[in-house]
C-alpha cells in the first residue's frame, strides 16, 4: 500500500485526460487500491477557483466533483499540519531553526503549496506533482516525484523522490 498526495495539477490532469495523467495511473495507479491518494483542501479550493470563471458545463462539472470525490480531502485545522506548514515555511525562508540551506536564498512557494506540502509530509505520503517548485523539500520533509508535464506515451518521468 502506498500514500500519495495529489496536486492540483494531478487532479487537473487526469479531468482534462492529460496524456501525464495516464501515465501516471499507468505507472503509479494512485486511484486504485491498496494505493491510498489524499489531496489537500487548499487544492480543491485552488481547482474551485480555476474552473468558476472558466464556467465548465454540466458534464465537465460532474466529473469535477467525482473527481474530488474519490480522492479523501484533508482540512488543514490540525494543530500537527499547522505547524509542518510553519516548519516548511520557515525552510523555504531558510530560517528554520534545524534544516539548514548552507550558502542557498529564500525560494518562492504559495501558501496553497506550503499547504499542500505539509499535508504530504504529515501523511508520510509522496507528493505527485508537475510542479518543480517543491523539489527543495524533497528527502528533508517529504518525497516529492515531481511529473513532467509534456509526458508522452510511455517517458520516463523526472523524479526527485
Amino acid at each position: 500500500m502506498k500514500r500519495c498526495v495529489l496536486d492540483t495539477n494531478i487532479v487537473l490532469g487526469y479531468l482534462r485526460g492529460a496524456p501525464y495523467a495516464a501515465y501516471i495511473e499507468k505507472t503509479f495507479s494512485p486511484l486504485t487500491p491498496p494505493n491510498i491518494p489524499f489531496q489537500s483542501v487548499a487544492s480543491v479550493a485552488e481547482l474551485e477557483s480555476f474552473v468558476l470563471p472558466l464556467g465548465y458545463g454540466a458534464e465537465k462539472r460532474r466529473r469535477l466533483d467525482e473527481l474530488i470525490r474519490r480522492v479523501p480531502l484533508v482540512n488543514i485545522e490540525s494543530p500537527c499540519l499547522v505547524d509542518r506548514y510553519a516548519e516548511i515555511d520557515a525552510f523555504r525562508q531558510n530560517k528554520h531553526p534545524k534544516h539548514k540551506r548552507d550558502g542557498q536564498n529564500a525560494f518562492a512557494m504559495s501558501d496553497n503549496d506550503i499547504w499542500i506540502a505539509a499535508t504530504a509530509s504529515v501523511l508520510q505520503a509522496t507528493l505527485l506533482t508537475t510542479d518543480k517548485d517543491f523539489a527543495p523539500l524533497n528527502q528533508v520533509f517529504l518525497d516529492v516525484c515531481v511529473i513532467d508535464a509534456a509526458i508522452r506515451g510511455d517517458a520516463v518521468p523526472v523524479t526527485t523522490g
